[in-house]
């Protein structure tokens, strides 16, 4: 037998995956819940709260950036609990957020985009790494963690029709309180599963709080991978952040229409990111997961450098396509590679790369709309090429294990 076909005899296929990770499968999808409805219920919301849109909308910065700051400080932390616990505890911040985003005034909306970032910078490392642990593998290990993210660009792309329905019955609080209950009854669940489990790491090994991040920094290209997620991130994040003002710009698209762009966006990251995460595990030779990487890095460069100067729509739409499928094989690639260089610090390198990821999701579009205003659309590709391209540059940096 090859080694390459026993690579993929130890790994299981992705429906058998997911029947022993469904309920990390779950847990991450109705993560995205709470904040699809923010915003596909905004003008509402902000009618109900008294505030103008830009006024509630922009408390969605607060996530990102409650998300950064639990992130980084909980991150030694969460390989010193069961995974399961911390899930919980995730799910339990969810619901509770939730529950007070359904109160609907400016105060309550704040929390709950505050609770909202902490309970994701919390439960979305936390379930790609029980995941990871349920197969002994490293690849299989890795593929198990990627899963869990393709499921998660699944549900943002889906999610927006999926509520439009219930909405229309019990309106945008109903939504929130019905992810309210979801959650704190899957917090419950992962409780129950959760206790009695032994952390990854023991208390015996008394690794201290920073020798954890010491820890961290030795494995062997972690620290270019993480910043690689966090460029990636902001460069996407940026581009989408500014992707329907362009549509509608340069090729008048109404809103109706610019959906279908949007869901075209979502398919291509969500079939990027399943496809590039299997393909991984087979481990052949001739295209190792770094180097996929770079390939990934390079196409995104290639199609953000030539997405705002397209001069036709057909053209536009297959560059947006490739974005998506670009940056996905991107995150599987990071993930992956993650997952099965940290071993039993899998947790905490999750846990940073998510913070640094909505830092990412923060700046990118900060930096967009300084290379939208000073520059215009050129301005804009200027800017999202550059962090690219530092990008490429730290990825190179990756190098290949024996």
């Amino acid at each position: 037998m090859s080694a390459s076909q026993k690579v993929v005899a130890e790994v299981p296929g992705d429906l058998r995956m997911a029947r022993r990770l469904w309920p990390f499968l779950l847990a991450s999808t109705v993560s995205l819940i709470p904040f699809t409805v923010f915003g596909m219920y905004l003008v509402p919301i902000a009618r109900a709260a008294g505030g103008s849109v830009a006024e509630i909308g922009g408390l969605r910065g607060l996530g990102g950036l409650a998300a950064l700051a639990v992130g980084v400080s909980l991150a030694p932390l969460i390989d010193r609990v069961a995974r399961e616990l911390v899930a919980a505890g995730g799910l339990a911040l969810l619901g509770i957020s939730a529950a007070l985003g359904a109160v609907g005034n400016v105060f309550a909306l704040a929390a709950f985009c505050l609770l909202i970032g902490a309970a994701t910078s919390i439960l979305a490392p936390s379930i790609g790494a029980a995941a990871a642990d349920r197969f002994r593998s490293p690849t299989a290990a890795g593929r198990a963690a990627t899963l869990v993210s393709a499921t998660t660009s699944a549900m943002a792309m889906l999610a927006a029709p999926v509520l439009a329905v219930p909405g229309l019955i019990w309106g945008w609080r109903g939504n929130l309180l019905a992810a309210s209950v979801i959650s704190l009854a899957l917090s419950a669940a992962f409780f129950w599963r959760g206790h009695g489990r032994k952390p990854p790491r023991s208390r015996n090994e008394r690794v201290s709080y920073l020798a954890t991040y010491r820890e961290l920094a030795r494995v062997p290209g972690a620290l270019p991978l993480l910043a690689v997620a966090m460029l990636r991130t902001a460069a996407f994040m940026g581009y989408l952040a500014y992707l329907a003002a362009f549509y509608d710009d340069k090729f008048d698209l109404a809103p109706d229409w610019f959906a279908l762009v949007w869901s075209l966006s979502g398919a291509s990251f969500f079939l990027g990111n399943l496809f590039a995460g299997r393909y991984l595990v087979t481990d052949r030779a001739w295209i190792s997961p770094e180097r996929l990487l770079l390939g990934g890095i390079t196409l995104a460069l290639a199609a953000v450098s030539a997405f705002y100067f397209s001069p036709t729509l057909p053209l536009t739409l297959m560059l947006t396509a490739l974005m998506g499928a670009a940056h996905a094989t991107v995150a599987a690639c990071v993930t992956t590679l993650l997952v099965r260089r940290s071993g039993d610090l899998r947790g905490s390198a999750l846990s940073v790369n998510a913070a640094g990821m909505s830092l990412g999701t923060f700046l990118g579009a900060a930096i967009g709309g300084v290379g939208l205003g000073l520059g215009g659309y050129p301005g804009t590709a200027l800017t999202f090429a550059t962090i690219t391209l530092v990008a490429l540059l730290l990825a190179l940096r990756v190098q290949p294990q024996e």
